[in-house]
């Protein structure tokens, strides 16, 4: 018989057993371990009991669901209109749509009962309370299309998909910056300055990506002035785990609107990869949307490649 209750503190161990039994399931980072869901979901200070549920068959844990909410607009708290189901993760030897079901029913009844008047299945970037660093690539995509229970359970449950991703990567053994007219007139205009451990801006990012490595690198003119271009990007690894082969993730990229079209975002983000390789950086990720045609154009130009696709789920909730 098939029984649900909240998170208990003994119950770490279990959760990194039903992850680690989806080896194999793209986007989920393996192997996870205790100590890494501690630092990325317990460990927040928003994290709550009642919104992680697990799912029993008689004494068998088969699955969880994590749910949440997002910021308020300045990013100073949260706010509780909006709700997030982060995660349903089921294990594949049990009945795996009535166990999501009923550990997504769980879930939208907590976050009903904090207020909340919309519901997402899946995260939007901005608002992802837990999992970046699990689940995805440099960014929280939604739900993954390879993560089919979930879309199917989402999909079943009244959502609509509101919101489609493409996740892409570059792997940057021999990656060579582009060499253009085009190109070299910049490089005479603007010079990068690069900014290793670089702070947050508000109390949500330091709750979300504080505690990843951050490089942010910006674009400025040489005789002086302001910023014209910035990228950001974040270690796929959290502070003090950085492995052989490690990686960054781009979370944000942008170029000054009287600047666009002038070739800024290709030889910014060249200079990055740059150094990134003198840093061991194995590969890039990024994550853009699927209706974003420039910045996809601008990431296959540097060499990218797609490798998923993911989407957000929202229902508004009734009364």
């Amino acid at each position: 018989m098939l029984t649900y209750r909240t998170f208990r503190n003994t119950d770490p161990p279990t959760l990194a057993a039903l992850w680690r039994s989806r080896a194999g399931q793209p986007g989920l980072l393996q192997p996870v371990s205790t100590d890494l869901l501690e630092q990325l979901i317990f460990a927040k200070t928003y994290f709550d009991y009642e919104g992680l549920v697990l799912a029993f068959d008689d004494a068998r844990p088969v699955g969880f669901a994590h749910a949440g909410f997002g910021p308020n607009a300045d990013g100073t708290r949260l706010s509780n209109e909006v709700g997030i189901t982060c995660m349903v993760l089921v294990r594949s030897d049990c009945a795996e749509a009535e166990v999501a079901a009923g550990l997504l029913e769980h879930c939208e009844n907590y976050l009903r009962s904090r207020g909340a008047k919309v519901f997402y299945g899946g995260s939007p970037p901005s608002l992802c309370p837990f999992y970046l660093g699990l689940y995805g690539g440099s960014e929280l995509p939604g739900v993954l299309d390879s993560d089919v229970i979930a879309r199917q359970t989402f999909a079943a449950s009244g959502y609509q998909e509101v919101e489609r991703s493409v996740v892409m990567r570059h792997e940057l053994g021999g990656f060579e910056s582009q060499i253009d007219r085009r190109q070299m007139q910049v490089r005479r205009q603007m010079i990068v300055e690069a900014t290793a451990d670089a702070p947050t801006q508000t109390w949500w990012e330091a709750c979300t990506i504080g505690g990843f490595d951050l490089a942010r690198f910006d674009l400025v003119p040489r005789g002086g002035g302001t910023v014209v271009a910035t990228a950001l990007f974040r270690s796929k690894e959290p502070s003090g785990t950085a492995t052989v082969g490690r990686a960054m993730g781009l979370l944000s990229l942008s170029v000054d609107e009287s600047y666009r079209r002038r070739g800024l975002a290709v030889f910014l983000l060249s200079e990055a990869f740059r150094q990134f390789l003198r840093q061991g950086i194995a590969h890039v990720e990024v994550q853009t949307l699927e209706t974003d045609h420039i910045s996809r154009k601008t990431f296959q130009k540097l060499g990218f490649q797609q490798i998923e696709q993911g989407s957000v789920w929202r229902k508004v909730v009734d009364g």
